[in-house]
């Protein structure tokens, strides 16, 4: 796991930046229901996206773990609370949306940031949440066609997983949709400095010996400097029933 304190200052400009923080809100939004209030954007990070979700008559609060996103978020969304998503400082049935984007795949078990999603939300609100995101990189590249005898299936975000977690507090499907990655297309040179750095720990079987072996294959790919096409991830809303209590 990143420290993301001392990511803070790097993160936007190393993850596609305002083009890929636009393409998402721009996604979410589309899920969010045109009556919605209130929207809180958990795991925020740097706030890159959440100052995005802004539309006319929806108020938008940030939440998020790592005290150095959240000051850099606080001065660009204001409203801001460091916490852990688990446990919100916020009353029940609060909000009309909840948004969490590339948080999920970072969580062993995220049935606890599910269940609070749900407790937070007002009956017919939605959670809205990146999904499958280590597989929106699989664009049937070369790159991929090196790594794929050695990946994982076991995605902490799996559609699935994460619909059966809601489903237990009374959140069901309601919509997805897709949003391109900008700036995060990786050339097979940067994908073989990734892997031996550990970016790609869970989504890949290969350690030691063979983590090195697959280094030099992606190098030695043809234009290993130039940058293959972007990932292409998945958004999933799920809504809390009128009825759940």
């Amino acid at each position: 796991m990143l420290d993301y304190d001392l990511e803070a200052a790097l993160y936007d400009a190393s993850r596609g930046g305002v083009p890929r923080a636009a393409a998402a809100a721009v996604a979410v939004l589309s899920l969010v229901p045109a009556e919605a209030r209130a929207l809180l954007d958990i795991g925020c990070g740097t706030g890159l996206v959440t100052e995005r979700l802004a539309r006319p008559g929806l108020r938008v609060l940030g939440a998020d773990t790592a005290p150095g996103m959240t000051r850099i978020a606080a001065a660009r969304v204001g409203a801001v609370v460091l916490a852990d998503v688990r446990r919100l400082p916020l009353p029940d049935a609060c909000v009309d949306a909840v948004s969490a984007v590339w948080l999920l795949h970072l969580v062993r078990d995220a049935r606890a940031i599910v269940a609070e999603a749900a407790r937070v939300l007002r009956p017919g609100g939605v959670f809205v949440t990146t999904v499958d995101k280590d597989a929106g990189h699989d664009v049937g590249s070369d790159i991929d066609a090196v790594l794929a005898p050695y990946r994982s299936t076991e995605a902490y975000d799996r559609a699935e997983r994460i619909e059966a977690f809601g489903a237990v507090h009374g959140l069901s499907p309601a919509g997805e949709t897709h949003f391109t990655g900008h700036g995060q297309g990786r050339s097979p040179r940067r994908a073989a400095q990734a892997l031996l750095r550990g970016d790609y720990a869970r989504r890949l079987t290969a350690r030691g010996a063979v983590a090195e072996k697959l280094a030099a294959e992606l190098r030695g790919l043809p234009d290993p400097d130039d940058p293959r096409p972007e990932p292409r991830y998945r958004l999933l809303a799920l809504r809390r029933s009128p009825g759940h209590g």
